[in-house]
């Protein structure tokens, strides 16, 4: 059962997105379960249907492309308070391309494809709301893609350290070399000679 502290952090968070009323609110957190998982325990693998949508409440995960002909890519990144998991393959039901991951212990909320899909066909501001939420993050990725095949590896460094500072306490330079797509070397050069 979620606290009250764990569905403020939610409510605040979902009204930061987009306005939703006290009846919506309230359905949508009662989905929601607590789920702790420990360091590098793998959520999703590759063919696996995503069946739930993470909020994250503590510690840091990842999303990743793994196959055999290709390096391990790392997509994203999620800490507190956003949602996490696969999410193309949980809207879509469809097999995910990618693993998900906890990166450190994690402590999240988290609620079934099916449940959020009744509410959003019981609510219509419950939608608009998740439609709202992924132009958001197309924006987003949108963005990040002129980053990965425009920008110079010193630039996506730059870029990524502003964006999130906080970023190198958190995640091994490994996964952050990855993420931004340039070679670890590189990585540590960058680390020891840019200011941000």
């Amino acid at each position: 059962m979620m606290n009250l502290e764990e569905y403020d952090i939610l409510k605040k968070f979902m009204l930061s997105v987009s306005p939703l009323g006290e009846e919506e609110l309230s359905a949508f957190t009662a989905i929601f379960q607590p789920v702790t998982y420990k360091r590098k325990t793998v959520l999703t693998t590759v063919g696996e249907t995503e069946r739930y949508l993470y909020f994250v409440l503590d510690g840091v995960q990842r999303s990743f492309h793994l196959d055999d002909t290709h390096p391990e890519t790392t997509i994203v990144f999620t800490y507190p308070h956003s949602f996490s998991g696969v999410v193309d393959s949980f809207l879509t039901q469809t097999p995910s391309k990618y693993y998900f991951e906890t990166l450190t212990a994690s402590t999240m909320l988290r609620a079934p494809f099916h449940q959020l899909q009744a509410l959003m066909d019981q609510h219509h501001s419950m939608e608009r709301w998740v439609r709202v939420s992924i132009s958001f993050a197309l924006k987003g990725v949108l963005e990040r893609q002129i980053e990965l095949s425009s920008f110079s590896a010193e630039e996506k460094f730059k870029v990524v350290l502003k964006r999130s500072p906080h970023i190198l306490q958190l995640i091994p330079h490994k996964y952050l070399a990855s993420y931004m797509g340039i070679d670890p070397s590189t990585f540590s050069k960058l680390m020891a000679s840019v200011r941000i």
